[in-house]
């Protein structure tokens, strides 16, 4: 027998119980073959020596915009790290539109008010980019800021007139004139200017996203909404833009993606009696190979914490009166899950605040009393508060939550203030979910946060803030369970368990070199360990010195 591909001199944690540890290891047509003894004498078309360093298996975000996070690259960055004042993100503006046409828009992305103390105006961007008109996303992406001419262009000039706008909110000043803020569904009024964008713009940012994911060490990715124009995705044809991705040699990490509820529809009878709710021809979860697929169908259901519009049972400890809102009617979002669920959809639903978490798994439950299922595994996003009456309804409903582990850093100090002492200790519990049985995968959400999954599992371990706060300790996990959240845990939260998340004989062969140990090394120390090469299908997609003798 000869291998594609030996990898050896490698200290291989397989997270497979049966074969824990490994020096070598074989590959045949994409997949693992064998370990060690397996594979000793054997010749191999490529032979990768591994240098002694510590192999994990393929590290796989379960929320990750993958897309997003490569137009962000590509855009104009507001975030605090490039521009860390209000005054410093006008100049940003300023500098962009100097170089741009008379007419052209100037777009970017990041900017947390949390951190520069104010969101920015539509009439300081107006003169900050000459004229031209602007639009900037907050880094949660759940709202936006637009100058004065985007607002015209938009069809409301002076900024007077803007609708309100179910499921959204258009800050006013005194006079009733737009400030230049819109929150939730609100964005639409000024972006959908803005899409369906171009297919060569998409694949490039699809692009940059997939080649900015290997070198973080991820092998594998779940893009949580595609497909709309007044949801989330950059088109109709967004599928299609990551298909031509891969056909250009471009997308290098499994994708996994998610179409958004709006892209769904009723599609009429498919068989006596019943109707269709999806995707033309019946495409719903599960369909693709294991590079591409379409995977649970994505809503939104609230807003965000650090933009103090998720839905909450209770007032926002600093915005007294203020408890978020939901982005659908009840009914509608009820009927939106009850109907994918009845067409055999996985459902994945953004539910930060407790209020939302709390309507969602009534509608699970609902749909799951009306029309059982096998093993369906539905999602919660986010899970951002859960208490532990909720904690124990969705191990009861087999519901797997995906908590962001980077959120305690980067944005724990906006977490903080927004929930108060009391109610933090609920955020983002991750130790509480293992304990009650429950599957927990691993994500970022980025470019929300950090992209790094080393960064994030740093977070999971130590939960502090940036300022060094602690928040919610007792939730904090041992790095091995973070490593298997961001391994089994993540195929698992997309049915992809047999394949992924375990380095075993006959999966695919897709794998992380390290250059430390994140299971021996101080804890407080994970976040300084890096990626020295990634391996997708047993083909070395990135190298930074780690694999030696890679073409």
């Amino acid at each position: 027998m000869r291998l594609d591909a030996l990898f050896h001199n490698g200290r291989f944690t397989t997270l497979d119980r049966d074969r824990p540890h490994a020096t070598a290891l074989g590959v045949i047509g994409g997949r693992i073959v064998g370990f060690d003894e397996d594979v000793q004498g054997l010749s191999a078309d490529v032979v990768v020596d591994l240098g002694g360093a510590p192999v994990v298996p393929g590290l796989n975000d379960a929320h990750h915009h993958l897309s997003m996070r490569g137009k962000r690259i590509r855009e104009l960055d507001v975030s605090a790290e490039a521009a860390p004042t209000l005054d410093a993100l006008y100049r940003a503006v300023e500098e962009r539109a100097a170089n741009l046409p008379a007419d052209a828009w100037v777009t970017g992305a990041g900017y947390d008010q949390n951190k520069i103390g104010a969101h920015p105006t539509a009439e300081a961007l107006h003169r900050a980019a000459g004229g031209r008109p602007v639009w900037l996303t907050h880094t949660s992406r759940h709202m936006a800021v637009a100058s004065t001419e985007a607002f015209a262009l938009a069809g409301y000039p002076d900024r007077l007139g803007v609708p309100d706008v179910p499921g959204g909110t258009v800050v006013r000043d005194e006079n009733g004139r737009a400030t230049g803020l819109l929150q939730e569904r609100a964005t639409v009024l000024v972006d959908r200017l803005l899409r369906p964008e171009a297919t060569e713009e998409v694949i490039a940012n699809i692009a940059a996203g997939a080649h900015a994911a290997l070198a973080d060490g991820l092998t594998s990715v779940t893009e949580p909404g595609i497909g709309t124009v007044d949801g989330i995705g950059h088109g109709r044809a967004d599928l299609d833009s990551f298909q031509r991705t891969r056909e250009r040699g471009q997308l290098g990490v499994r994708m996994t993606v998610m179409p958004y509820i709006t892209a769904l529809r009723d599609c009429g009878p498919f068989e006596p009696g019943g109707d269709w709710f999806g995707l033309d021809l019946g495409l719903r979860t599960g369909i693709g190979d294991d590079r591409l697929r379409i995977g649970p169908v994505k809503i939104l259901s609230d807003g965000s914490l650090i933009g103090r519009s998720a839905a909450m049972c209770c007032e926002y400890e600093d915005t007294p009166g203020n408890q978020g809102l939901m982005l659908f009617e009840p009914d509608e979002l009820r009927r939106y899950i009850l109907e994918a669920h009845r067409c055999h959809w996985q459902i994945a639903t953004h539910a930060i605040g407790d209020a939302a978490l709390g309507a969602v798994l009534d509608a699970y439950e609902e749909a799951q009393q009306k029309y059982p299922r096998k093993d369906v595994r539905h999602r919660i996003e986010h899970c951002a508060v859960a208490d532990d009456a909720a904690v124990a309804r969705i191990a009861q409903l087999g519901v797997i939550p995906v908590p962001q582990g980077r959120f305690l850093s980067e944005i724990g100090d906006g977490l903080l203030a927004a929930l108060g002492p009391e109610r933090s200790r609920l955020a983002y519990r991750m130790r509480s979910f293992l304990d009650a049985g429950v599957v927990l995968p691993g994500s970022t959400d980025a470019p929300v946060v950090a992209a790094s999954p080393l960064l994030s599992i740093h977070d999971m371990v130590n939960r502090r803030t940036a300022s060094g706060q602690p928040i919610g300790l007792d939730e904090a996990v041992t790095p091995e369970e973070a490593l298997r959240a961001y391994t089994v845990g993540s195929a698992y939260a997309v049915h992809e368990e047999t394949v992924k998340g375990t380095l075993s004989r006959g999966k695919l062969a897709d794998f992380t070199v390290l250059s430390d140990d994140l299971l021996t090394v101080a804890p407080e120390r994970i976040g300084e360990i890096s990626v020295g090469a990634t391996v997708v299908g047993g083909e070395v997609a990135y190298n930074d010195g780690a694999a030696l003798g890679s073409p």
